[in-house]
C-alpha cells in the first residue's frame, strides 16, 4: 500500500488496517518457521507498511500539538 493511499484513511482506520497487518506478519514469520512460506518478501511488504503506518499516525499527533 503507498503512502498516498494510506494518508488518505482516518487515523482509526489506520490503526485497523496496522493490526491487520501485525496479525498477517506473525502468521507469515509462523509459516516461514514451519517452511511453508510461498512468498517471503510478503514480510518485508508487511514491515514497510507497518512503518508507514506508525509514520502517518505519529505526524498527525505532532501536527495537533
Amino acid at each position: 500500500m503507498k503512502a498516498k493511499e494510506l494518508r488518505e484513511l482516518t487515523t482509526e482506520e489506520l490503526n485497523n488496517k496496522m493490526e491487520e497487518c501485525k496479525t498477517e506478519l506473525f502468521n507469515l514469520r509462523f509459516a516461514n518457521a514451519q517452511g511453508n512460506l510461498e512468498k517471503p518478501s510478503r514480510i518485508n511488504e508487511l514491515r514497510k507498511v507497518i512503518a508507514r503506518i506508525k509514520l502517518i499516525i505519529r505526524e498527525r499527533e505532532l501536527e495537533n500539538k
